[in-house]
């Protein structure tokens, strides 16, 4: 599918990040053993064989983050463990919407810019010593506040009904083409409230990549995109980041969202309901970890030496349909040797230990394959 989406700047703010204590102790249950890279430990060698630097130099080093809201608490908590390991690299990071971050670091005003989504070709053109470097694989859920509906029901939803809420030709809960989804639940005739991303967003890129690929006539109409013009739904909010879509999705009866995976738990806590999205196949899928892994292994051997690649509406039965590389977006041209060494030290630790289960449990993220970890440690070598 081309790629066609425009990165438009997002006035944001920056939130620093005080370092003080490590990572908690390690959880299970993160299917890490697919990860062939995840052993190496960023106090070996000194260099990895494909040239990375393993630990960064003795002298002080600041690293600057910004983007993803959704990639945003793994990377305060990697900031924290590799803090408390290297205490000359210290770091600055900051949940501003994915395309601030690309932005920031198309610019060079941070080392990492943060992304749910890709590259584009418009950004690649302007800037090409712009790399994107998978440090991670997230998913994206849909939740919604339904008062009425029975405790523990995960409603079906496709991206062809998601579509006509979002454009507002489906406007009440009880809709027949959500009741034919759903035989058999009872659902009552709340007013459908749809709530996107008033920023530009990786999670609004792989959302409306999803309806694209289920209804011609939103691709036709809107598309996909970090942001896109959005139907003049009349009851349709716009919030900021995904913590402001879930609290205005608590506080919305009616509302259906777009949330990332990591902000899942606080979503499930604030009482919203996650729904069953439909892929490919027609089959219903909650994103766990099972089904998050088996949408991701039918990408693995085509994913490109530059990892651009959508891994939504894959092929594979019991496949989630909204998974995705969460990207860090660097230079291969860095302001100093010393800038590029440490660099590149952190990033390849973030895909070996930094995607070990102690980290990415808490945020719901799945470990990179390890074919995908080479690809990325090639891209790393070339910064300079």
């Amino acid at each position: 599918m081309a790629l066609r989406y425009r990165v438009l700047l997002a006035v944001t703010t920056a939130v620093p990040l005080v370092l003080a204590t490590a990572c908690g102790a390690a959880g299970g249950g993160n299917g890490a053993s697919g990860n062939a890279a995840a052993a190496v430990s960023s106090s070996g060698p000194e260099a990895s064989g494909g040239g990375i630097p393993l630990t960064p130099a003795a002298t002080p080093q600041a690293l600057t983050e910004t983007g993803s809201t959704l990639l945003f608490p793994l990377m305060g908590a990697w900031a924290a463990a590799y803090h408390q390991q290297h205490p000359s690299v210290s770091f600055s990071t900051a949940g501003t919407g994915s395309t601030a971050g690309i932005t920031d670091a198309s610019a060079g005003k941070v080392r990492i810019g943060a992304s749910d989504a890709y590259l584009s070709s418009g950004d690649l053109v302007t800037n090409p010593s712009l790399l994107n470097v998978p440090l991670a694989i997230s998913a994206q859920q849909v939740n919604y506040n339904v008062p009425g509906l029975a405790a523990g029901a995960h409603l079906k939803l496709n991206g062809a009904v998601l579509a006509q809420m979002y454009e507002g030709t489906i406007t009440s809960w009880n809709d027949p083409a959500v009741r034919a989804l759903n035989p058999g639940v009872s659902i009552p005739a709340t007013r459908v409230v749809p709530v996107h991303r008033s920023d530009g967003s990786g999670d609004t890129f792989l959302f409306t990549s999803y309806l694209s690929t289920h209804s011609a006539a939103w691709d036709s109409a809107i598309g996909y995109g970090t942001s896109v013009a959005w139907p003049a739904a009349a009851s349709g909010l716009a919030e900021h980041g995904n913590t402001g879509m879930v609290s205005g999705c608590k506080a919305t009866p009616g509302c259906v969202a777009y949330v990332g995976i990591a902000y899942l738990s606080s979503a499930l806590a604030d009482g919203l309901g996650e729904a069953q999205l439909a892929n490919n196949l027609g089959q219903y899928e909650l994103p766990t970890p099972a089904s998050i892994r088996a949408a991701v292994a039918s990408f693995v051997s085509s994913t490109p030496d530059n990892e651009t690649i959508s891994m939504v509406d894959g092929p594979a039965s019991g496949g989630y349909p909204i998974v995705n590389y969460e990207y860090a977006i660097v230079s291969v041209r860095q302001p100093s040797a010393a800038v590029a060494r440490d660099l590149k030290a952190f990033l390849h630790w973030a895909i070996t230990a930094g995607n070990a289960a102690q980290f990415l449990n808490t945020v719901r993220f799945q470990p990179l394959p390890g074919p995908v970890v080479s690809l990325c440690d090639a891209q790393i070598a070339r910064i300079g």
